[in-house]
């Protein structure tokens, strides 16, 4: 059950790393790093992973890096992909708490603090996030009015991950979250086999094991959208969005996801059952408008169809 509870500040001065992988974002890191380091309440170290952009992304990093020791930094010879510069960051954490930042983002005042104060008053909470507020890419974020109040969430794991199931989307933009380590280090890095929806999965992972807490209120971080924000610039169609999804959920199959929840394999159904229910809306979008073809959709819906009688037809068996 859903529980809430009033905010308390942190204990002592906890240490967080903020991995901010980049390529070509180098115009975007000083503000990125200093929103870091400016955060109250935490010791906060910034891990800089540059994937050989050709724009001086890296000398960007190098001389945020000379001017202050907190900001450290590796730089890729050669261009590896956004799954591998996030794992490798990650692999090097080796503070209490831990969040990844994309280098066009920038972490909200006092987000960090919020963040870690939720973790210490409630251990089996491994990740928490928050709201996020969207500014346009030449522009500063904008102050929003905050909220009067400050409340935590806290969710059980299975919980959480029926409410998403039954949304079928990612509730996480990334900026926002903060993971502790500990839970990090038992699930796992990021899967290279979903580079749209590897934030899906690993909130997935993690909450099957651990639960969620949600800062309720304050703003805890600024999205930047703009033309080349990844996700819009090469995986921007509905299809492909409800594809990778769809791949997300079904790390619900794994084994040793199921040992650690064993309502895996329901959270799975309910999920596959509203995907199934948005490939059905997009298709009658594209009837309506006789837009484009979608034979692929039928197609990747009979699958998913079979699979859902599949799986039914094996717990009726067992």
């Amino acid at each position: 059950m859903k529980r809430i509870a009033l905010p308390r500040p942190p204990r002592g001065r906890p240490t967080l790393t903020v991995v901010i992988p980049c390529y070509n974002y180098g115009h975007f890191l000083p503000a990125a790093v200093q929103s870091i380091l400016s955060q109250d309440d935490v010791d906060a170290r910034v891990l800089i992973v540059d994937d050989a952009s050709p724009d001086g992304s890296g000398d960007v990093a190098e001389a945020l890096s000379e001017r202050d020791r907190r900001v450290r930094v590796i730089r890729h010879a050669r261009n590896a992909g956004h799954i591998r510069t996030y794992n490798d960051g990650l692999r090097t954490v080796d503070t209490e708490f831990v969040s990844l930042v994309s280098a066009d983002d920038i972490v909200a005042p006092g987000s960090l603090g919020r963040a870690v104060a939720l973790m210490q008053r409630h251990p089996a909470v491994g990740l928490v996030y928050g709201s996020i507020a969207t500014f346009a890419e030449d522009s500063e974020p904008l102050p929003r009015k905050q909220r009067p109040y400050h409340l935590w969430r806290i969710w059980g794991g299975d919980e959480w991950i029926a409410r998403v199931a039954a949304e079928g989307w990612n509730p996480i933009a990334s900026p926002e979250a903060v993971i502790r380590t500990s839970a990090m280090s038992q699930v796992g890095f990021y899967n290279p086999a979903l580079p749209h929806s590897g934030d899906l999965e690993y909130w997935l992972r993690i909450a099957s094991r651990w639960d969620v807490g949600q800062i309720h209120g304050p703003i805890q971080a600024y999205y930047r959208v703009h033309d080349s924000n990844m996700h819009t610039s090469t995986f921007g169609s509905r299809e492909a969005d409800l594809r990778e999804r769809l791949a997300a959920f079904r790390v619900l199959e794994d084994p040793r996801i199921a040992a650690a929840l064993p309502t895996a394999p329901q959270r799975l159904d309910e999920a596959l059952a509203t995907v199934d229910a948005q490939l059905a809306e997009l298709i009658d979008d594209r009837r309506r408008m006789q837009a484009e073809d979608s034979s692929s959709l039928r197609e990747l819906r009979h699958a998913l169809v079979s699979a859902r009688d599949g799986d039914h037809a094996k717990g009726r068996a067992s």
